[in-house]
């Protein structure tokens, strides 16, 4: 069976960036399982896998337009200290969900003082060219209630635990408020953690 819009797929990959070092893998987690053609991988990614079958393996050099877009300054923010929570110990590289325009968005800690947390919106991988390799594991078709909900996991968060670095194109945040379900491969274990590709 080909992959085509909606078939459930299962790759195993690794994700490095292009000085090789390993940004994420399913290796630790298992294959990772999606819904092909409805926005839950990276666009550059989801194109690669187009047509594929069991057993195929091959390697993508993903650009950032393709991926996580570039890197946007302007969503880099000073928020005064105390508009956060006075008994919390802030620290740089933790994650916030926060509201915008657009909605909400995960941002990260990147510096701290007395008086301002800087805060980044982008994407932990913006502006980064992505190298996988990847072996698809199996091709099968989706339930109608998997069609119906767009995604593999049909109780929730887009991710429904299976959300990765790499792979995961978004969606969880914003139904599951940043919870992965307990088997993301986050740093830390929760959407939007170091390392997490899952918040939009």
């Amino acid at each position: 069976m080909k992959i085509e819009k909606n078939k459930i797929v299962a790759i195993e990959y690794v994700l490095k960036d292009t000085d090789g070092k390993v940004l994420d893998s399913s290796h630790e987690a298992g294959a990772f399982e999606y819904l092909h053609g409805r926005g839950n991988l990276i666009a550059g990614l989801e194109k690669q896998l187009e047509g594929r079958e069991p057993g195929d393996k091959f390697s993508a050099v993903i650009e950032p337009a393709e991926a996580y877009g570039e890197y946007d300054p302007k969503l880099v923010t000073k928020v005064p200290r105390d508009q956060f929570d006075p008994d919390l110990e802030i620290k740089v590289g933790m994650a916030f969900q926060a509201e915008s325009n657009g909605g909400p968005v995960i941002v990260h800690v990147t510096k701290v003082d007395d008086k301002e947390i800087t805060v980044d919106a982008n994407h932990e991988l913006a502006g980064k060219t992505l190298c996988f390799d990847v072996e698809v594991k199996d091709v099968a078709d989706a339930s109608l209630a998997q069609v119906e909900a767009g995604s593999v996991y049909t109780g929730g968060c887009g991710c429904g635990g299976g959300c990765s670095c790499g792979s995961c194109g978004g969606g969880c945040g914003d139904e599951c408020e940043g919870d992965c379900g307990g088997d993301c491969s986050c740093g830390d274990g929760g959407c939007g953690g170091e390392g997490c590709g899952c918040g939009r």
